[in-house]
């Protein structure tokens, strides 16, 4: 048997540390990974929005496509789902041939995506998440009382991938001792061929790690199918509704990768997103330990300023027009969030960390419309839970090294952030 090909890392584009304004505008190309690995990427998308709000990269590693970067022109795409299309790909790469992954309900259109959005719907509203909400704070109680003070250690392993990962357990009632494969294969699913090469794994060795993930939770479907649950979990969700019980085994996957994605990797980088932008804007810390109240705002803040996911991509079914610009059958649309939620035409002093800025909820870090991310409300109460208990025992958590952001033009986050905890 033929030995893996490893995928080599991408070679530099030449962009990241670069002057945006010395590049031609038709050679800028944001979906270029190295940009957000290295926190380049501002000024490219600042320029964007002033010079060419609907850009068309003619030549990237994903093919062409639009970059929709104001806010506006992002609101219009969102709320034109006959128009913009999401089936086949969230996302400017096309699934690989010979392993077509479904991204589950979120790149479904239509009545089919209501009825299997509707399916995990009970399981992240309201009500359930008011039951759930003392065993968070446990666990948030749990993870703060075991780090140590005044030593440094890393806040993304010890705290945001832990708690995030632990309520990834809960909602699939998945075995807790285990919870942390959860964690590996949510990095495994959002790994980009640059991300896979530089950690020395190959692209079959990442297709194994899911098809892995599939058994697992194919033989937990078998469980639970059939059950009348007197509690409500992800998986007995999917395997007894009449929309989603006859899923394929890559639309299971599919969807298993997009609820564990959206409940793993968007809320751990804006826990430590948050922390990094406290420490970068200082007066807004002195106002949070002032005013402990303006935590649900500051929650909203956060997920505004990190802007988890960077981008979604949508496919246009008919020839339209957006921004003056002839958008053809079939192109790829990209709205990029992280830069509509830097829109400052729309967003006062959008490049400002603000934990009391009015309207705080209008950002587009969730999405828009019919495709508005579902576990929004467990988003923000877990980040809630966590700066009251923070603000409980902790005077400041101060960071004390350069973050190691993730190499993705999809995930927007972090592999480290050295911290050190100061007592009250």
């Amino acid at each position: 048997m033929a030995e893996p090909t490893p995928i080599l890392t991408s070679p530099s584009k030449g962009q990241a540390g670069v002057d945006p304004r010395s590049i031609p505008l038709d050679r800028i190309d944001v979906s270029d990974s190295e940009l957000f690995e290295t926190d380049t990427h501002w000024g490219y998308f600042e320029r964007l929005r002033n010079e060419d709000p609907v850009h068309y990269c003619a030549a990237s590693d994903f093919g062409p496509y639009w970059s929709v970067t104001r806010f506006n022109d992002i609101m219009a795409v969102e709320k034109d789902p006959e128009t913009y299309s999401s089936e086949g790909s969230i996302v400017i790469g096309d699934p690989l041939p010979d392993f077509n992954l479904s991204p589950g309900f979120i790149a479904m259109d239509g009545p089919r995506h209501t009825a299997h959005r509707k399916t995990v719907s009970p399981v992240l509203g309201p009500r359930n998440l008011s039951q759930l909400e003392p065993l968070i704070r446990e666990r948030v109680i749990a993870i703060l009382d075991s780090v140590p003070v005044g030593e440094q250690f890393d806040w993304v392993d010890a705290v945001s991938i832990e708690l995030t990962t632990a309520m990834l357990a809960t909602l699939f009632d998945f075995p807790y001792a285990e919870r942390r494969r959860l964690t590996f294969w949510s990095d495994m699913a959002t790994a980009s061929p640059a991300l896979v090469g530089a950690t020395g794994t190959t692209e079959e060795e990442r297709q194994d790690a899911l098809r892995e993930c599939l058994s697992v939770f194919e033989g937990l479907w078998k469980e639970r199918e059939g059950q009348q649950p007197d509690k409500l979990d992800l998986i007995t969700a999917l395997a007894n509704n009449q929309a989603t019980s006859d899923l394929t085994p890559m639309e299971y996957l599919g969807t298993l990768v997009l609820l564990i994605v959206g409940g793993n990797d968007t809320t751990r980088n804006s826990i430590s997103g948050g922390v990094l932008a406290l420490n970068e804007f200082p007066d807004e810390y002195d106002k949070l330990r002032q005013n402990p109240k303006l935590i649900p705002n500051m929650v909203c803040e956060m997920i505004r300023w990190q802007t988890p996911l960077a981008h979604m991509r949508r496919t246009a079914t008919r020839d339209a027009e957006l921004a003056g610009k002839k958008i053809g059958k079939g192109d790829k649309v990209v709205m990029w969030y992280v830069s509509g939620n830097r829109d400052d035409t729309v967003i006062a002093r959008a490049n400002e960390f603000l934990i009391d800025r009015d309207n705080v909820r209008d950002h587009l870090s969730f999405g828009w419309g019919v495709h508005f991310c579902v576990g929004s409300r467990l988003a923000e109460m877990q980040l809630r839970i966590l700066w009251e208990e923070i603000l409980a025992r902790y005077e400041r958590v101060e960071v004390v090294g350069e973050p190691v952001r993730v190499r993705s033009n999809f995930v927007k986050g972090f592999h480290e952030l050295p911290v050190v905890v100061h007592p009250r």
